[in-house]
This record gives C-alpha cells, sequence and structure tokens, in this order.
C-alpha cells in the first residue's frame, strides 16, 4: 500500500451505480417509507450486475434495517472481497474537505456513523474497509484527515490491533486513536473514570456464564464478583446493544431465570443506580464530545428506566418534546456548566477526539454515566414538524465536526 502518493478516488467500474449509503437508506425508514421496491431493485441490479460493489454494499445495509442480519453480513462480505474503498461525494459536488474514514467489517453498530455527521454538507467521505483478510488497495484516496471509525466490541479488538499497526506513520492527521478507541468498553470506561471529578459510573464487572449461575444458584455472593456487590444489578451480554438482553434483577432468583433466557456466555454486570427524577421519571442524555467540547442530541424522557429515544413516547407528547427543547436551549448555560469539570475529566481520560455519552443524573446531581462510545448514532432524522427545536441543535454539532476536521488538517 502506497501511503505517500494519495492521488486518486476510489475507482469504481462502468456499470457500478453510486452508493446510495447508510443516511439515506435510514432516512427512509424514519419517513415510513416501503423499502420493499427498492430492495428489490437492488437485488435485481445485484443479480445483473455482479461486480456493482456499491450496489452489493447497499443491498447489505437495506437487509440490515430490515432485521436480516445474517443475509446481510454475508452480502457485505461478497461486497468487501471485491472492492474496499466506497465514495459518498459531498451534497454539491464540490468537496471542501476530504474525510477518510477507516472501518472494518461489521453490522450497523460496528462503526461510527459518519454518514449522518456529514449528510447534506461540502465533506466528501471516503470509506476503507479493513480487515487481515481483506487486500487493501494499493493507492488511497487523496485526503485531509482519517478518522478511524471502528468501534469497540470483543469482535473488533484485534481489528483495533490490526489497525494500530496500520496507521503507523500515516501521512494525513488522524483522529480517534484505535488504543484509546479499545478502551470505551465498559469494563475499562469505569476503570478510568473511576476518581473522575463528579461523575457516577458504578463498577462494572466482566462475568463468564458459571459464575453467575452459581450467584443463581446461591453458591457464589454477588459481593465475591463485584465491588459494589448488592441486588438490584443491572446485567447484559457482553457486546450487546439497543438493550438487547439487558434486564435489572432483584435476587438471586431472578438472575437464575434470566440465564435461562440468554445463552450468551459472558456478562457485564454492575449495581442499579435508581436515577428518577422528583416527578417519578428517568431522564436520559445522549452527549457528544467534540475536541472535548459538549455537545447535546437528545433527550429522552420514560417512566421506564431502560430508556431508548425510539421507546421514550417523545412523538407522542407534546409536553416531553418541549421539556427537551428547553433543555437543549439552555444546555451550554446549564447542563453542560453544572458538569464542567466532569465532562472536562471524562475527555481527557478517554482521550478521544469524537466520544459519545449517555447519561443521568443522580438525586444528589452527579452526572451518571450509562455509556461511553466512539460509534454512537447521532443524527438530525426526525421529523421536522414534531422536533422544530432538533435541526438547529443538530446544525450545532454538524457544524462543531467539520470545525474538528478542519483543526485537525491544519496540524502538521
Amino acid at each position: 500500500m502506497n501511503l505517500e502518493s494519495l492521488e486518486q478516488s476510489p475507482a469504481n467500474g462502468d456499470d457500478c451505480e453510486p452508493l446510495i449509503g447508510l443516511a439515506t437508506l435510514m432516512r427512509m425508514v424514519f419517513s415510513g417509507a416501503d423499502l420493499g421496491p427498492l430492495g428489490a431493485r437492488l437485488l435485481q441490479r445485484a443479480q445483473a450486475h455482479p461486480h456493482d460493489a456499491n450496489t452489493l454494499l447497499d443491498l447489505s445495509t437495506l437487509l440490515q434495517l430490515q432485521g436480516n442480519r445474517d443475509a446481510a453480513l454475508a452480502v457485505q462480505a461478497q461486497a468487501l472481497e471485491m472492492q474496499q474503498l466506497y465514495h459518498m461525494p459531498a451534497a454539491n459536488g464540490a468537496a471542501a474537505m476530504r474525510l477518510l474514514a477507516i472501518m472494518g467489517p461489521g453490522d450497523l453498530m460496528a462503526n461510527t456513523p459518519l454518514e449522518f455527521l456529514v449528510e447534506g454538507s461540502d465533506i466528501a467521505l471516503d470509506m476503507l474497509y479493513v480487515a487481515p483478510h481483506l487486500s487493501l488497495p494499493a493507492i488511497l484516496p487523496e485526503h485531509d484527515v482519517a478518522f478511524v471509525a471502528v468501534g469497540e466490541s470483543d469482535q473488533n479488538r484485534p481489528l483495533l490491533q490490526y489497525v494500530a499497526d496500520l496507521i503507523q506513520d500515516w501521512p494525513r492527521p488522524l483522529l480517534n486513536a484505535p488504543d484509546r478507541i479499545a478502551g470505551v468498553a465498559r469494563d475499562g470506561a469505569c476503570a478510568l473514570l473511576a476518581s473522575a471529578p463528579g461523575v457516577v459510573m458504578p463498577t462494572t464487572a466482566r462475568i463468564d456464564r458459571h459464575i453467575l449461575e452459581q450467584v443463581g444458584r446461591e453458591q457464589q455472593s454477588l459481593a465475591g464478583i463485584l465491588d459494589e456487590g448488592d441486588f438490584p444489578i443491572i446485567v447484559r451480554p457482553v457486546d450487546s446493544h439497543a438493550g438487547q438482553g439487558l434486564d435489572k434483577l432483584d435476587s438471586a432468583a431472578a438472575l437464575a431465570g434470566y440465564l435461562q433466557t440468554q445463552p450468551m456466555s459472558t456478562f457485564y454486570v454492575s449495581r442499579f443506580v435508581d436515577y428518577r427524577g422528583a416527578d417519578g421519571l428517568f431522564r436520559k442524555y445522549r452527549i457528544v464530545l467534540i475536541d472535548g467540547r459538549p455537545y447535546v442530541c437528545h433527550m429522552a424522557i420514560s417512566g421506564h428506566w431502560m430508556i431508548h429515544y425510539l421507546n421514550a413516547g417523545m412523538t407522542e407528547s407534546a409536553a416531553k418534546r418541549a421539556e427537551e427543547a428547553r433543555f437543549m436551549a439552555r444546555f451550554d448555560d446549564d447542563f453542560a456548566r453544572r458538569h464542567e469539570a466532569a465532562l472536562r475529566a471524562i475527555s481527557e481520560r478517554m482521550g478521544l477526539d469524537y466520544l459519545g455519552i449517555d447519561c443521568g443524573e443522580t438525586g444528589t446531581g452527579e452526572l451518571l454515566i450509562f455509556e461511553v462510545d466512539s460509534n454512537m448514532i447521532v443524527h438530525a432524522l426526525d421529523p421536522v414538524d414534531l422536533f422544530p427545536y432538533k435541526q438547529p441543535q443538530m446544525r450545532k454539532v454538524f457544524a462543531a465536526f467539520r470545525a474538528m476536521l478542519t483543526n485537525a488538517s491544519h496540524q502538521p
């Protein structure tokens, strides 16, 4: 691989369609569009033009959005075997900034979804998929900044090491170093943030199934495997996302019953923190740190402790949306100022240029960290008629991301 002569854009054959991309396909989902006709067209084109890697990659993304993960990854593997480099042009066709994303094979949670951050902008995005079994292009496209988009997971840990070796002496500025990405694992992050001022992140232990089974049978005490060992606890399979397999358990018997429903071999366990407000509702915030500065992306409000924005009833409740709008409007002068020391400590200890934080607040006003990660989804896809306040806020986020790229590009 020639990293000194970065002169060419991704080369697609004449029979290749332009890449549709994740952001456009996800926007169709949010708008309620029927993906069936597009899926049929992509499948027909893939059969007629089997060497069109762009079509195969789009088909893979569409299959994932439809919940067909296994088929999606099989199609993705076909695409990556024939082409590792994919191009999303700037919105107006003339790029003011060229960003190269270093990515890995996998599902929609495997990489930082940069497409949402540059959608509709003057940033051209090239996506380079890397893995030990994939042959790298001999010449990479000219770019101003590279960004390691590979996310942390058990599956990606060897890939992050591979990327760390790959990027040594990279000839352009590079953001989100892979060794720092590895540090966002749930057990590693709580260790890094344990003594951070104003931060509460319960100790998270990675525990094998057979040990938890012993706790469930009361042959082993919870305190023997967890520093803050007492029920209730939060349990989730390692590498799970979006609440899959996540549960709050109040007793050893409940743990035993939980394990009967979960076949995985390794789990993250931490104590449960009751973070409901005085009104009995739980509030979860998604914040991104860009060059160390915090920006709010959403606030979800629910009567249940396990909150995801899509299940929090934000669309159905004008009162919740009004509170989210007020929170966004006051964020810089209120939340960000109150938690300034905590957010600064998180930025410094995690050491990432771009980092997502899912968090709440304890009853005593401390910042309660649920998760820190480099590949959280940050987007501006919500309907403007229901969420008019989000577009200005997300423009601030995207402008900050672009400014980070610009600043990095000026570094030697």
